[in-house]
């Protein structure tokens, strides 16, 4: 049990930021380009109870790593009105590419911090403080790119939806938002349900994991260079 809550403890903290700088960095872009409703909304605060849904940010993710699945979660929503954006078509594009654009950033800072720590260890034996916070950076890291990598699937309702739907010729627009609504539970079904199910049905550790995989090696490599190694 208490292995359980050390390890839910430095992941949820992680989680959490993530999270929240992932739609706030939405909010941002959208503000920038001619939308305010998440500042009129106070949505752009970095108050984490403005934007952690219980499930989805906290319960959902602690269970699928738990049960070692992929771990994936979402936020409430920062709102967007496309209509008021100054070019809604680019608008979407851009506010879209926002999230994984500022978890790729963070984990940029996660991966120097990592090396500060590794660097002023050195080769004393590290203090608890110290393995905690290694594991928090870690997985900072980790969730960062993950985040990241799979918020730019192009399946309804992830950020890559909203730019492939940018990228589609007009025609195909109408047809392609009418999935929508059907995007959550079909996500759901395809990767927790039918994973538990068939254990051999992996579309995640496919699809997505190989990628995660080779950036957080990239990462590290600058863990490296910033520790000395």
């Amino acid at each position: 049990m208490t292995e359980t809550l050390y390890t839910a403890a430095a992941l949820i903290v992680p989680l959490v930021i993530a999270i929240v700088f992932h739609e706030v960095a939405h909010g941002l872009v959208a503000n920038a380009l001619g939308d305010p409703t998440a500042k009129e909304r106070k949505r752009l605060s970095l108050n984490p109870l403005r934007h952690v849904d219980p499930v989805g940010t906290v319960i959902l993710p602690g269970i699928l790593a738990l049960a070692k699945g992929p771990i994936f979660g979402w936020a409430k929503p920062v709102p967007v009105i496309k209509e008021r954006l100054r070019n809604p078509r680019l608008g979407m594009m851009a506010v879209a590419a926002a999230g994984p654009g500022s978890n790729l950033a963070m984990a940029v800072l996660g991966a120097v911090a990592l090396g500060l720590l590794v660097a002023a260890i050195g080769n004393q034996q590290p203090a608890e403080w110290a393995r905690f916070l290694a594991l928090n950076l870690q997985n900072f890291l980790l969730i960062n790119i993950f985040l990241a990598l799979f918020n730019l699937l192009p399946i309804p309702p992830f950020d890559g939806s909203h730019i492939v739907e940018g990228l589609l010729p007009r025609a195909l627009v109408g047809p392609y938002e009418r999935l929508r609504p059907l995007g959550f539970p079909l996500v759901l079904i395809v990767l927790v349900v039918l994973p538990w199910l068939i254990p051999s049905f992996d579309p995640v550790g496919r699809a997505v994991i190989p990628p995660v995989n080779w950036l957080a090696e990239r990462y590290l490599e600058l863990t490296r260079a910033v520790a000395g190694y």
